[in-house]
């Protein structure tokens, strides 16, 4: 069982499509864009819980996932925190799985080797409709303030000042499920400058946010589109400099990784997973270290239908449409 991701063009958009599942039936039932395996009941655009128990999951060991944005391993060690609180509130094992692309994150999720996970911003659609992702919160400011903003980058001296000096050359995407490393971006040179890819500039595609801004610093490319939250975080860790770098472009701020749990655990146990994240202690937390760096520390309570309207819109205008089966 295989995700695939297939780039048409920016003017046609992405299709993007799942083989289906080992074991489904449509179900009659409301269920608006999402997959023929879930229903919509109650009209918030996430698959609802199934009704029937026998369908419900209740593992032993719970697996969690953290956005393939950059080096896993750095993940692992900065979730471990959490996770032994999750273990404590659960009353579970959990065991922390680092993904190496969107595909395989939502893969898992969808044939239910993935219980727990935070999806980026730009595969959260692609999740909820084709994986039954039900995602519940995001990370947030103490302030209650939460995003980033995607933003257009070079190095100094690549004779690009501008955006539109890109024509005719390369720009970095991320992948084509990462809203700021390839969909924002997208519709925002289309509809504000004009540019198309494969006509006026050569897209290339990176697979992480990271090697993307590695590679402008590096000066292997000369342009990318990137999530500004993950660059801040490898400024802090230094693994850039922030004279390595120019800004030419930078959007309106967009809802940043979004956490949630699988639609078939167990409702009570997805009520104590929801538990752990809201009652998790930042304070001196491997979390905390990693995460203040992007000015995060706290869980906000948050719903895919509002949350997520802005990112929806642009795969519109982008042209993207999910088909699961």
């Amino acid at each position: 069982m295989k995700l695939k991701s297939i780039l048409l063009s920016t003017i046609a958009g992405v299709a993007l499509s799942i083989a289906a599942p080992l074991a489904a039936s449509a179900q009659d039932c409301p269920r608006g864009t999402l997959d023929e395996r879930y229903c919509d009941v109650d009209g918030d655009l996430i698959a609802d819980i199934p009704t029937d128990s026998a369908e419900w999951l209740d593992p032993d060991t719970l697996i969690f996932a953290y956005t393939p944005v950059e080096d896993p391993a750095v993940y692992k060690e900065a979730w471990s925190d959490f996770l032994t609180h999750l273990d404590k509130v659960t009353g579970k094992k959990s065991m922390f799985f680092p993904v190496q692309s969107n595909a395989a994150q939502i893969e898992a999720m969808r044939s239910g080797r993935l219980h727990i996970s935070g999806f980026n911003t730009g595969s959260n659609p692609l999740a909820v409709n084709c994986a039954g992702f039900r995602p519940f919160t995001i990370m947030a400011s103490l302030d209650g303030g939460f995003g980033y903003e995607m933003e257009i980058i070079t190095y100094p001296g690549s004779g690009i000042e501008k955006v539109e000096d890109i024509k005719g050359g390369d720009l970095a995407f991320t992948s084509e499920t990462s809203n700021s490393g390839f969909k924002a971006p997208s519709a925002i040179l289309k509809a504000d400058y004009g540019m198309a890819a494969g006509t006026d500039f050569n897209p290339v595609f990176s697979g992480k946010h990271d090697n993307s801004i590695l590679g402008v610093a590096n000066k292997d490319y000369p342009a990318a589109a990137i999530a500004n939250s993950v660059m801040s975080r490898m400024i802090e860790r230094e693994v850039i400099t922030p004279d390595q770098v120019k800004s030419i472009y930078k959007s309106q701020t967009f809802p940043t990784t979004g956490f949630g749990v699988v639609y078939n655990l167990k409702p009570e146990l997805q009520e104590k997973i929801k538990e752990a994240f809201f009652t998790f202690p930042w304070e001196g937390s491997s979390l905390k270290e990693e995460f203040e760096k992007s000015n995060e520390g706290q869980f906000l309570e948050m719903n895919y239908k509002d949350f997520w309207d802005v990112i929806r819109k642009i795969d519109t205008a982008n042209g993207v449409t999910y088909t699961c089966g």
